[in-house]
């Protein structure tokens, strides 16, 4: 992998702390030229101050993914710092908990915003330097992109969105040499449970899950470039995503009931 990474350019967005984060030091440490997007430059200044320091190559954009004009300075910034593009990580995302039922509907739209537009807008102005490097395209996903989780009906309705989005453009590409790939980690330690949304909009805050047992950020980072080599379609982590891809084949009734038990035993769990 630190071979076939060497000198690529990889847009990572989401990269001021988790799993983007990790992405960026693990893919600079292998050799790629690393742009960094998003939306606290604070934490892109001293995140690329470190990775310089240790030799690494990066740059980076502030960037909203919800904004279109601040996807298309994104790539611009790429272009213009390292001359093309090879692989776009579309990482930004936003997760939620709480009941459809006392959800406001602002929640979701704003999930879809991040989630779904976010990876639109970046695939917009990224793909036609990825068509001309024959390179990849990825969304980090999640389980809850491959079956629905009570509790976050916005979260994963944007992953099934951005799915189908980048299936399609799987599809619309084959002759074209671009390599699509979703990725779904299991539950995974990283700032996007803390920054979740309750129903009201507020953030989560604590997470109401034991952390240590997660997967970590650097964990995903490897999977990530592993399946990126091997040009894999769908790379699934841990067994809840390889046993649910599996199991809603077959036996979809059970795999409702296994996740509506699973999340009403959380801590405060929104289910009754």
């Amino acid at each position: 992998m630190k071979k076939y990474l060497n000198g690529k350019v990889i847009i990572v967005t989401g990269a001021s702390s988790g799993i983007g984060e990790a992405m960026a030091r693990e893919y600079a440490k292998m050799g790629a030229k690393v742009v960094m997007a998003a939306r606290r430059e604070d934490e892109l200044q001293r995140i690329s101050t470190e990775i310089i320091a240790q030799g690494g190559e990066v740059v980076y954009s502030v960037c909203d993914v919800v904004s279109e004009e601040d996807c298309k300075q994104l790539i611009n910034r790429a272009v213009e710092a390292f001359g093309g593009i090879d692989i776009l990580i579309c990482n930004a995302g936003l997760s939620m908990r709480a009941l459809f039922d006392d959800c406001d509907l602002k929640v979701l739209h704003r999930l879809m915003d991040v989630n779904f537009w976010g990876t639109v807008n970046c695939t917009k102005y990224a793909l036609s330097w990825i068509q001309k490097s024959k390179g990849s395209i990825v969304g980090i996903s999640s389980v809850a992109g491959i079956h629905g989780l009570p509790g976050r009906t916005g979260y994963s309705a944007s992953k099934y969105a951005m799915t189908g989005f980048l299936d399609t453009i799987r599809v619309e590409n084959l002759k074209k040499g671009v390599h699509v790939m979703t990725a779904c980690p299991g539950f995974t330690a990283s700032n996007v449970r803390f920054s979740a949304l309750t129903a009201d909009g507020s953030q989560q805050g604590d997470t109401p899950r034991n952390e240590s047992k997660m997967m970590t950020p650097e964990e995903v980072a490897h999977i990530v470039a592993r399946g990126i080599h091997r040009r894999k379609r769908l790379c699934l982590m841990e067994w809840e995503g390889r046993a649910t891809h599996f199991l809603k084949k077959i036996c979809p009734a059970f795999v409702d009931r296994m996740f509506y038990a699973m999340m009403a035993k959380e801590p405060d769990s929104p289910l009754k």
